[in-house]
């Protein structure tokens, strides 16, 4: 994989079902405002092979769009991560929608922190009505130590303390921890806790995504709540945490952390 070190890749997974949403998806990335310089790539991969989401794709030199055999969220974005060319890597869930000046807050951490590994930031329910919901348990704006999501995470029933659907990470970073997990679910909750396992990360208070509630989003599906596989779920995305701490040896940075 080759990286541009100005570019930023916006991934996404689809199915189906959510492909009426890409539009809107695509509306607030096009609206980004981004630093003198910088341009964004948009990876798409369905999560399947179908009619539906072929003719959903916008039509832009930006976009990179692939399909495969079905697998989840996780594995969509993983396959996806192939075609990534920038040194950035942000996702984006087909039905979400980004804030302005979302991307740019992303990228002025990451470029003027390089012992920060990771982003994310605070986010909007995005109810079927139209309105809104926020949260009033966010932390503070600024840097997320090291461990601190797991803690928080094992402290409140496998809920993480940060949004992982508004992370922005260094693509070599999500490389090298394999990528988001093979899990039905909370693929990108292990992934949150894998990288801030090994790095520091940063918080924004500033909304920067709107999550989009509806009942054909895969975290509404009812396999989603079922208390086996959940505990399944945490079992492993924690003992990913734990080989990591145990066993890598590596912190990023390289030197320190």
């Amino acid at each position: 994989m080759t990286t541009n070190p100005q570019l930023v890749t916006v991934i996404t997974a689809v199915h189906a079902p959510s492909a009426p949403f890409l539009v809107e998806a695509y509306e607030s990335l096009r609206s980004q405002e981004l630093p003198a310089g910088w341009d964004w790539q948009w990876v798409i991969q369905e999560d399947g092979a179908t009619d539906i989401v072929t003719q959903a794709i916008p039509d832009d030199p930006r976009i990179s769009f692939g399909q495969g055999r079905p697998g989840g969220p996780g594995v969509a974005r993983t396959m996806g991560m192939a075609r990534a060319e920038g040194a950035y890597l942000k996702v984006l869930d087909s039905d979400d929608i980004l804030t302005p000046g979302a991307l740019a807050r992303d990228l002025a951490v990451l470029t003027t922190h390089p012992d920060v590994g990771w982003t994310t930031s605070r986010a909007l329910d995005l109810l079927p009505d139209g309105t809104t919901k926020g949260f009033d348990l966010d932390p503070e704006d600024g840097p997320i130590e090291r461990g601190a999501v797991f803690r928080h995470w094992q402290a409140n029933d496998y809920r993480p303390q940060v949004m992982p659907a508004s992370m922005c990470a260094r693509t070599d970073l999500v490389v090298a921890l394999g990528g988001w997990m093979a899990l039905p679910a909370s693929e990108d909750t292990g992934l949150l806790l894998a990288l801030n396992t090994v790095s520091r990360g940063w918080f924004t208070r500033e909304f920067g995504l709107y999550y989009r509630k509806w009942p054909g989003q895969v975290t509404a599906l009812p396999a989603h709540t079922d208390k086996g596989e959940r505990g399944t779920r945490a079992a492993i995305a924690e003992a990913r945490v734990r080989a990591l701490e145990a066993l890598s040896g590596w912190r990023f940075p390289a030197m320190g952390g």
